[in-house]
């Protein structure tokens, strides 16, 4: 996957967030925020026959997430918009999976970066009750959202949920089975009924604290990462 040599890069997030979407070939994903698109293209790789469409405010993001899904053989069309104001054709559209990571940090809260593109990408001024509306509307009916974000925002998560989706299934995702929780991965229904759902936790890494300089992904996290598993939100 092509990436800025300068300015934001993706990690393990946008692997978890793909992993934890159940979706089903033929059906149809948008991604919000979808940056050089590495979570539709792992979701891709791991189910044939999606489709995707990506909204990317920055220009130089969405081409590289154009030239990265020629280059991986998928489905995706890429829209240069800000999900604030998007293009009518979007906005005619309902897809069975909307997925976002949306920037981790507040605005109000946080230090610019020094690269404008990750300074975006990191703490964006589109609160997250924008991030869910939108993503509600372009929903089909029972389609699902899944988010990943920083556990402090949960609360804000929940909050914009309320009264837009239901069928809430929170997964708390640790460091270290000793350490707090630092991302959540949130899935909600357009029109689900169930009770909100607190999962077991997933673990990252093996011990208590890192003891050497290599790889200590939990077989687990090793899966998910080294060979395309699923993240089942159960």
């Amino acid at each position: 996957m092509l990436q800025p040599k300068h300015g934001y890069r993706a990690g393990v997030d946008p692997v978890l967030l793909a992993a934890a979407v159940d979706a089903k070939a033929g059906q149809r994903i948008l991604e919000l925020g979808c940056g050089a698109g590495a979570a539709s293209l792992c979701l891709n790789a791991r189910i044939s026959g999606l489709s995707f469409v990506g909204v990317e405010l920055q220009a130089a993001y969405a081409d590289l997430a154009r030239r990265n899904a020629d280059g991986n053989g998928a489905q995706m069309e890429i829209v240069d918009a800000d999900i604030r104001a998007l293009p009518a054709q979007i906005k005619a559209q309902n897809f069975d999976h909307v997925i976002a990571n949306p920037p981790y940090y507040r605005r109000a809260a946080s230090t610019s970066a020094h690269d404008a593109g990750r300074d975006v990408a990191l703490g964006g001024d589109t609160p997250l009750e924008v991030w869910v509306d939108v993503a509600a509307r372009r929903l089909a009916p029972k389609g699902y959202l899944t988010m990943i974000q920083k556990a402090d925002r949960l609360a804000d998560l929940l909050n914009a949920l309320t009264g837009r989706l239901g069928s809430v299934r929170v997964l708390p995702v640790h460091p270290r089975l000793s350490r707090p929780a630092q991302l959540v991965i949130v899935q909600a229904r357009k029109g689900g009924r169930a009770d909100f759902c607190l999962l077991s936790p997933l673990v990252m890494h093996k011990g208590a604290h890192h003891e050497r300089d290599e790889d200590s992904y939990t077989p687990q996290v090793s899966d998910i990462l080294r060979n395309g598993h699923p993240l089942a939100l159960i």
